[in-house]
């Protein structure tokens, strides 16, 4: 079978071929796949960037954890699926069983394993997953509109963790796939005004006004960076998604007294503020991380809503056999969202185009 996999801790990843996965066993599920989009964890994860060393003692492992599929089989005591359904994956999906599962915290599951980082993930044409995070969607739903499903889920998450409420300014600093989960997600929860800013990054910011986001902002350009504090001045929540310390920087600046920073990217290095005028301004610093069940809930009602005004989202469509080309594509930022099929790219539907 052929798989796209991490094989020591240096930079590289190698698209090889491994076993065939066996039976599932009791709660498990054994997942065709049908598409898996390419992360920025992933560029990280190949990169072998800061902050992966946790994957060490899990090597060699196939990554991928973006995904929707249909169920091929399913072990004992296995319920909510059955072979046939068409599914979308919750990659982090709690044990149930650890203390802090059975506390009621499964976000903050002890043994969450998750797909792609911790185990094998579905940069493969197969996938072994908890039965739990099997979660059906709508037959009517392209499998990958479906495999948006996780980053959507981390947006959602950053948004109830900032609170946007009606009437709410929002900024978004990152214009990638979760910066527009983000955004996406605080139009939903009813945002009032929504800004997304990059640097450099005009294929992605293009997506975003794909998505109906009017107001986007490059601060490469010549004044963009004063024009972004002048403008969005006041804003009730900043969401960083660019890993970068000056998103902190410029986010605080933004924020109305007592506003809010939700930081979502994942940082190689410290960041650095006025603690002063943060204490003074009495700002909020939250952080936002994965998901939780209630997100899964929430964005599978969108996707059956909404989702094929999504498809803006990906960018590029390649079969697992060019997922090289998939991976310069998005670490050059000229792609947006890039979807890779184990199975074949399959056509979208008239119905959905």
């Amino acid at each position: 079978m052929l798989s796209y996999r991490k094989l020591a801790p240096q930079p590289g990843l190698s698209l090889t071929e491994v076993a065939d996965l066996p039976e599932p066993g009791k709660g498990q599920v054994l997942v065709d796949v049908q598409a898996v989009g390419i992360c920025g964890s992933d560029l990280h994860v190949r990169d072998w960037s800061a902050g992966y060393d946790f994957m060490v003692p899990h090597l060699p492992l196939t990554l991928g954890h973006e995904f929707a599929g249909t169920v091929a089989a399913v072990g004992t005591d296995v319920s909510n699926v059955k072979p046939g359904d068409r599914v979308t994956v919750w990659p982090s999906s709690p044990c149930g069983i650890c203390p802090a599962c059975m506390s009621g915290w499964r976000q903050n599951c002890r043994d969450k394993r998750t797909l792609g980082l911790y185990s094998n993930g579905a940069f493969a044409p197969q996938v072994l997953v908890r039965a739990q995070g099997a979660l059906r969607v709508p037959d009517t739903l392209d499998f990958e509109i479906a495999a948006l499903a996780e980053p959507l889920c981390v947006g959602h998450r950053a948004v109830m963790v900032g609170g946007v409420k009606p009437g709410d300014r929002v900024v978004v600093l990152g214009p990638g796939t979760i910066g527009q989960a983000i955004a996406l997600s605080a139009r939903e929860a009813g945002a009032a005004h929504v800004t997304i800013a990059g640097y450099d990054d005009e294929p992605r910011l293009a997506v975003c006004r794909g998505l109906g986001f009017d107001t986007t902002i490059d601060l490469a350009g010549q004044g963009a960076h004063a024009t972004l504090l002048q403008d969005c001045a006041g804003t009730d929540i900043v969401f960083e998604a660019t890993g970068r310390a000056v998103s902190v920087t410029d986010g605080l600046a933004l924020l109305r007294p007592e506003g809010v920073l939700v930081m979502t990217g994942i940082h190689a290095e410290p960041v650095v503020f006025d603690p002063v005028d943060f204490v003074r301004r009495k700002a909020q610093i939250r952080a936002s991380h994965g998901s939780q069940a209630a997100d899964w809930e929430a964005v599978i009602d969108m996707l059956e809503r909404k989702g094929t005004a999504l498809r803006p989202m990906i960018t590029h469509r390649l079969p697992l056999e060019q997922i090289d080309d998939g991976f310069d594509l998005a670490h050059k930022r000229t792609a947006s969202k890039v979807m890779i099929f184990p199975s074949g790219i399959q056509p979208i539907t008239e119905t959905e185009q």
